[in-house]
């Protein structure tokens, strides 16, 4: 959508519109059962499950649940130069997931990978219900509807309103009538319930330019919980915030993975945060799984190989 677009969506952020999902892809049963079995650590005690209270819940409940995200031995070249070597990757409902490893291990491309947008080589990829290598340019549309992602930098439009940015999480599957500018009712309901649910509803018609940057986080994160995601991918989110905020992102997070069931995805590169918010651990080291467990299983001293030489952001390949 034009920025032009989004300036009218702004001023009419209450206009009728019609409202609506591009139908689910059902999950592949066997192939998802097949990755469950190949899981080689277990998750986590405590998962939240779908429908369930917020109390974590035993791993052998969670494990009855098939992986939303399956990944088997992805491979990622960019030219000549592989960034993905032989990863395997499983996301259950409920759990957040810390992804770790030096600039270039990796990290971003295995997220990029998850939504269609890293070449991969080999491997198979699926991420609720899509098979990634093989999707016309249609269903990787909706695949990505299907992903919330929340970034470093927010992403967010600076000079809209809190309100109309939380609102083009829904343009996926809001109408063509939102395509000139108008959002319904219903949307902007649920806009102003997720923008108190992540404590800045106050802040709803104020420019996303005069918030702090754990505000703005916020907001980029009850953005992508407009989509109705089924995945939500984080990369680095609390890099750019400092250490008492980006507790709170982390912890609204993991909150949300808990309560609504929805597995999160979260690049870090401080230990000591993925070591408190995260059930499980994955470590990368020059495109390799060199890590994989229970967080409770861990410590910094098992971590630490994975830092053991800085390379540059695997971003600079693209």
């Amino acid at each position: 959508m034009t920025n032009a677009a989004l300036a009218g969506a702004d001023a009419a952020a209450s206009a009728p519109g019609s409202a609506g999902r591009a139908a689910e892809s059902p999950v592949d049963t066997a192939a998802a059962r097949r990755g469950e079995a190949r899981l080689a650590v277990s998750a986590p005690d405590g998962l939240g499950l779908p429908g369930r209270s917020a109390a974590r819940t035993p791993t052998a409940e969670v494990r009855q649940a098939l992986p939303l995200v399956t990944v088997r031995d992805l491979s990622v070249a960019y030219d000549t130069t592989t960034v993905l070597d032989g990863v395997d990757l499983d996301l259950f409902p409920g759990e957040m997931v810390a992804l770790l490893g030096a600039s270039g291990s990796g990290k971003s491309t295995l997220m990029r990978s998850l939504t269609g947008f890293a070449p991969i080589s080999s491997g198979s990829v699926r991420v609720a219900g899509h098979d990634v290598t093989n999707l016309g340019r249609g269903e990787l549309r909706t695949l990505r509807s299907d992903v919330g992602q929340v970034f470093q930098q927010f992403n967010l439009i600076p000079r809209l309103s809190v309100l109309t940015n939380v609102l083009t999480g829904a343009l996926h599957g809001a109408g063509p009538i939102n395509m000139i500018g108008g959002f319904s009712g219903a949307h902007r309901r649920r806009a102003l319930e997720l923008l108190d649910r992540v404590g800045i509803a106050h802040k709803a018609n104020e420019p996303a330019r005069s918030l702090s940057g754990g505000q703005q986080q916020r907001v980029a994160i009850a953005r992508a919980l407009m989509q109705q995601p089924k995945v939500i991918l984080a990369d680095e989110p609390v890099a750019s915030l400092d250490p008492k905020l980006a507790d709170s992102v982390l912890e609204l997070l993991r909150e949300i993975a808990t309560q609504d069931g929805i597995p999160v995805l979260v690049s870090l590169h401080v230990l000591p945060l993925a070591l408190a918010h995260s059930d499980r651990i994955i470590g990368l080291r020059h495109g390799r799984m060199l890590v994989a467990g229970a967080t409770s299983q861990l410590d910094a001293a098992a971590l630490e190989p994975l830092y053991d030489d800085e390379e540059h952001d695997d971003d600079a390949h693209h």
